[in-house]
């Protein structure tokens, strides 16, 4: 007999990096448990990047693997130019001229690489420079090229740091120009998730989709939730988004950190409720950078999130350039098994929203899953050919495994980021019955189901018009 198959709702993305670039290092990173590789387009080359997606698809090919690659856009991130004799000490209360000029930084002067730096600060304002370690306000802008500023808070400045700008309403586009060649390097690539960092309204992501539509691709976006403005449009955004990202290290830099964990379980809340998926991001195992064993403390990080219903939970540094990415990953692998085993993390079922386009098949999902629930089901099978039912089903949260099949190859690798689901490639249509009875079987001799177990089907008659769900059926697994 096949041993059942186990594994994790709650998926696993991994940062890529020197540390982990290599196919052999890639291949056991995603045996560890990684479901989603991400590319950070803010380092490395085209080239280098183009290698490791040729790496990536080649292990699925090789393994048939369904492992999804997120390109994340930089976005317009302001940073400090190169600083010279680094590093340089700025001391509390010292006074430095910051310019958009390039030269080379001195505790006299700094070079801020954005243009209209000047022209969008106010006297007041706060600049936050690496992640919120030194903190400078205001003291005169003559709205060109030059800002005086006071330190309030010093220490070491390096080249090339972060700048955040919490009270300032910055006039950079949300896609730079090296973000526009990012997106064209990854659309080529045809990858599955786009992230867009720094979103401050719905209509950044709007734009975003509509350039993927001109190229005619089919790419998801990713909302990075970073900004104080995304939070007071964050109903808008989470409609035209196809999935958010609480990305907590700037989150928490532009606004009062201690908002982050109410922030986090208002989004997971509300992506749940709207069939969104949603990553939690930064700093989840940071200390395994470079020990061997997490904190405490990040333990319960990662446990706590997958407690609230994250979709995915992400790592950075730790795999991309820390000293021990496939124990890491393991690691958070292990925590999320455990929490798992929590039956109230399960069936946070809301209703259809009645009068909307998709109502049918909305509560055709629903459905299955109250139905799932009640008949304690094992599994919930349901075929799809855009994705839609597999987001739908999975926003619900059933314990039954969500078993999605499509004849949209394509499709597998993107519903990897999508919490619960397991995807499969088929293109027998025959008839409603003998499909279900054929996929029933596959499933049973693969060990994800045995024969007394009880399923839920979720399909579209006639299968031929690949249609949005409107059947439900329960039965024996048989």
């Amino acid at each position: 007999m096949i041993k059942k198959h186990t594994y994790n709702r709650t998926k696993i993305i991994a940062t890529l990096g020197p540390a982990t670039s290599e196919k052999a290092q890639l291949e056991k990173l995603i045996r560890a448990g990684v479901d989603v590789c991400r590319i950070n387009s803010s380092h490395g080359s085209h080239e280098i990047h183009a290698e490791v997606i040729k790496n990536i698809r080649l292990i699925n090919e090789e393994n048939n693997f369904n492992t999804g690659i997120l390109v994340d856009l930089q976005g317009p991130k302001l940073r400090i130019g190169k600083i010279k004799d680094e590093p340089i000490m700025l001391e509390e209360k010292a006074e430095i001229l910051l310019t958009n000029e390039p030269c080379e930084g001195t505790l006299e002067k700094v070079y801020v690489k954005y243009p209209s730096f000047a022209a969008d600060v106010q006297v007041g304002d706060t600049i936050l420079i690496d992640d919120g370690k030194l903190e400078l306000t205001v003291i005169s802008t003559n709205k060109k090229d030059e800002v005086l500023a006071k330190v309030v808070h010093g220490g070491a400045l390096t080249s090339n740091k972060g700048i955040n700008l919490p009270y300032t309403k910055i006039s950079l586009p949300s896609l730079t120009e090296k973000d526009l060649e990012d997106l064209d390097f990854a659309l080529e690539h045809e990858v599955e998730w786009i992230g867009l960092s720094f979103v401050r309204s719905a209509n950044d992501i709007l734009d975003l989709k509509e350039r993927i539509k001109k190229a005619g691709k089919q790419t998801k976006v990713i909302a990075k939730i970073e900004k104080p403005e995304a939070i007071k449009d964050i109903d808008a955004i989470i409609e035209v988004s196809d999935a958010l990202m609480v990305a907590r290290g700037d989150l928490g830099v532009e606004m009062q950190m201690e908002q982050v964990p109410l922030i986090q379980k208002m989004l997971v809340k509300k992506c749940k409720q709207k069939s969104r998926p949603i990553i939690i991001a930064t700093q989840m195992m940071e200390s395994m950078i470079t020990n061997f064993t997490p904190t405490r403390a990040e333990v319960n990080d990662v446990g706590n999130s997958v407690f609230d219903g994250a979709d995915a939970v992400m790592l950075s540094a730790e795999t991309s350039v820390g000293a021990y990415p496939i124990q890491v990953v393991e690691t958070m692998r292990r925590i999320i098994s455990m929490v798992e085993n929590e039956e109230s993390i399960y069936y946070h079922m809301h209703p259809p929203e009645k009068g909307s386009d998709t109502f049918i098949s909305d509560s055709i999902c629903h459905t299955a899953c109250v139905m799932a629930e009640q008949a304690g089901a094992k599994g919930i099978i349901a075929m799809t050919h855009s994705g839609y039912t597999a987001f739908k089903i999975s926003g619900h949260r059933p314990k039954a495994g969500i078993f999605i099949f499509t004849d949209n190859r394509p499709i597998l690798n993107t519903l990897s980021l999508v919490w619960g689901v397991r995807g499969f490639y088929y293109d027998k249509y025959v008839s409603t019955d003998e499909t279900i009875m054929d996929i029933k079987k596959y499933l049973k001799e693969n060990g994800y189901l045995e024969a007394s177990d009880i399923a839920v089907h979720v399909a579209s008659i006639p299968m031929s018009d690949k249609g949005r769900a409107n059947m439900v059926k329960l039965n024996k697994v048989g």
